[in-house]
């Protein structure tokens, strides 16, 4: 049996990405930091833990036999958002912490141990990154998260070059407004501004939406990308007139 390892699988994306692999048969094994597992399924396999932490790390990676996709979904925004005239270091390291060095080094352990597997059609395993719109729009009152999911683009190029010769493609996946525990506190904010045609296509985007993508990636319908950003955004980057 395929395993995926999917991070930030309490909820929202984490969980649809959890969910969608199950559907195709994977095992997965998912982790977040909340103490009990958010489904209930004989192919789940649940570890609490913090990626930011390199014992929880190497704890989730070494729990299967092997690793055949990396999702790294988890992700924090920062807890107050502050002006960058005003943001804090503290501020800073907690969201870059999980949401770029725990990303960086995820990756890094799950890397060695995909480059071990058999080669099969060309491949080894797949690596998807969830990255954000964030990644490359300016919000000046949270920008450690626009700053850590910039990072998160580079360790997509930077993996995606590394692990080409392996078999191992590295991808992310940008997603754009969607309906999660992280946007709750804004909706009204974002209701107003697609009601207003900021997106082409008018809808909060979901978290389904974000895990049909990761699937495609990875699940070998793509076999000749790598090192790709994939903006599931309903539109948002095409910065339209």
């Amino acid at each position: 049996m395929k395993i995926a390892l999917v991070t930030g699988v309490a909820a929202g994306i984490g969980k649809a990405v959890a969910e969608r692999f199950l559907r195709e048969g994977y095992a997965v094994y998912g982790m977040s930091r909340r103490p009990q597992p958010p489904m209930d399924h004989p192919n789940f396999h649940y570890i609490s833990g913090d990626i930011s932490v390199p014992a929880d790390r190497e704890r989730f990676v070494s729990a299967p036999d092997h690793v055949d996709a990396l999702v790294n979904v988890a992700g924090v925004a920062p807890k107050v958002r502050a002006d960058l005239l005003d943001m804090t270091e503290e501020s800073y390291d907690y969201v870059m912490d999980i949401n770029t060095k725990g990303t960086l080094f995820l990756t890094q352990l799950a890397a060695n141990r995909m480059i071990g597997n058999e080669l099969t059609g060309g491949v080894r395993g797949h690596i998807c990154n969830i990255s954000s719109l964030s990644a490359y729009t300016s919000s000046v009152n949270r920008g450690e998260y626009c700053i850590s999911k910039a990072g998160v683009t580079m360790i997509t190029r930077l993996f995606a070059d590394r692990l080409a010769e392996y078999g191992i493609p590295v991808n992310e996946v940008c997603p754009g407004i969607i309906a999660t525990d992280m946007t709750s506190g804004v909706q009204e904010k974002y209701d107003r501004l697609i009601d207003g045609g900021l997106l082409p296509i008018q809808r909060w985007g979901t978290p389904e939406d974000i895990a049909e993508a990761v699937w495609a990636i990875c699940g070998g319908h793509l076999p000749y990308m790598t090192g790709q950003s994939v903006n599931i955004d309903g539109g948002f980057h095409l910065r339209r007139l």
